[in-house]
């Protein structure tokens, strides 16, 4: 039922940048959180992690929660770093989504490292096709992206050790090494 609810509400959406169907992303966040041992209400959360953010807002999250319960919604929402339309500038979100990292529940952190490490494999993936262009096209700078997931990789050792944590810290060292973080 989650597979076809995420589907549905990320129908015809692609990876920004790709032509890879954003449902892809989505999957592999879910599998990561099944490998990590993650719970079934963990993997649903994996599932739908982006549909308040990218299709909907609090009225998606509020059918999230109808829907599958309050347990992923809690997940979902601690994902979610803006509920805004138009969305804040990226840094602004990321700085407050790592402030509120501590407080996030053991699953949450799960979800979320296992929705980082894909994000930054997919990041490192993408520069090596697009090269410089991917900043413009992101509307992000390079410093910051890099001070990001240096500073996550850091708080999820510290929050949530373990294989995942090791995963996503290698990770961002390639994609240190990738883009020529300095």
């Amino acid at each position: 039922m989650a597979a076809r609810y995420a589907r549905r509400v990320h129908a015809r959406q692609r990876r920004p940048g790709t032509d890879e169907p954003y449902i892809e992303h989505l999957f592999r966040v879910a599998i990561r959180v099944i490998e990590d041992g993650g719970s079934e209400e963990e993997a649903i959360a994996a599932l739908l992690h982006d549909a308040p953010e990218e299709r909907g807002g609090q009225a998606r999250l509020s059918d999230i929660r109808r829907r599958f319960g309050y347990v992923v919604a809690s997940i979902v929402d601690a994902l979610t770093d803006t509920y805004e339309d138009p969305r804040p500038p990226w840094r602004a979100r990321k700085e407050r989504y790592l402030l509120h990292l501590a407080d996030s529940s053991p699953a949450a952190l799960r979800v979320s490292l296992a929705d980082k490490l894909d994000n930054v494999r997919a990041l490192a993936r993408d520069y090596r096709h697009q090269g410089e262009k991917l900043w413009a096209r992101a509307g992000k700078r390079r410093e910051d992206v890099c001070r990001y997931y240096e500073t996550l990789a850091a708080r999820f050792a510290e929050l949530n050790p373990g294989r995942l944590a090791e995963e996503f810290e290698a990770s961002v060292r390639e994609l240190d090494e990738t883009i020529r973080c300095e």
